[in-house]
């Protein structure tokens, strides 16, 4: 893959064989952004499980202290006071069955993240082709399936993630924008990491933190000493 200049630059104040300590590895993702706009910090976290075993998944949802930078719209599948709820909560999508042809017959996924109260898990699950594969299912463990519409939609707006692992053992998540700053981008990885640590499953068995990278959208990969995060 042919890389531009500026990116080729960049890469060279990233020594590839070196694992970093975090606050390091965070100054150097901020120094290789080199995008005109607002790159996005992501952390690829390989975990040693194997998630083909149900008790070996690991899932969750954390709230980062200083959000992802990003606009998250959302959508709630609920009908009648928890829809109004759901509205006054700040929800950009409101719904119920009228939903499916639109998701379905038009394509239209103009949301990041779908909530549902538990009774119209009925109506979600014929959903479930579409929406799971690009990762939009509402799940009780990401705490978008649940009567308490305003604290869902409310924590989402703040700044929630779900992180769950794809089929490679690797979860891929954003802990926010280059603008952030050193200190804001460390309390979010740290607040990622914490979550991450505290849903080992009891049967994963050896080295839990695999490989731990950090990188800007256009930036290279920033390996950080996975030994110095601490459990």
């Amino acid at each position: 893959m042919k890389r531009g200049k500026k990116y080729t630059e960049k890469a060279k104040l990233v020594n590839r064989a070196t694992l970093y300590d975090t606050d390091e590895a965070i100054k150097l993702v901020q120094e290789t952004a080199a995008a005109k706009f607002d790159e996005t910090v992501e952390a690829h976290i390989r975990l040693g499980v194997d998630s083909r075993h149900a008790d070996q998944q690991v899932r969750g949802a954390v709230v980062l202290p200083h959000g992802t930078g990003k606009t998250v719209r959302v959508l709630v599948f609920a009908k009648g006071d928890k829809a109004d709820e759901a509205l006054a909560a700040g929800a950009d999508f409101v719904g119920a069955e009228d939903l499916i042809p639109k998701i379905q017959g038009e394509n239209w996924f103009g949301f990041d993240v779908a909530v549902a109260t538990p009774d119209m898990m009925g109506v979600v699950g014929r959903l479930g082709r579409v929406l799971g594969p690009k990762g939009l299912m509402p799940n009780p463990k990401a705490g978008t399936v649940t009567m308490d519409v305003t604290k869902a939609i409310k924590d989402i707006k703040a700044g929630k993630i779900e992180y769950r692992l794809d089929k490679t053992n690797i979860i891929h998540v954003p802990v926010g924008k280059v603008s952030f700053g050193t200190e804001k981008l460390l309390e979010n990885f740290q607040t990622l990491m914490s979550a991450v640590l505290k849903a080992k499953p009891a049967t994963a068995k050896g080295q839990y933190l695999k490989s731990v990278v950090i990188t800007s959208t256009m930036g290279p990969g920033i390996k950080i000493n996975p030994a110095k995060i601490s459990e």
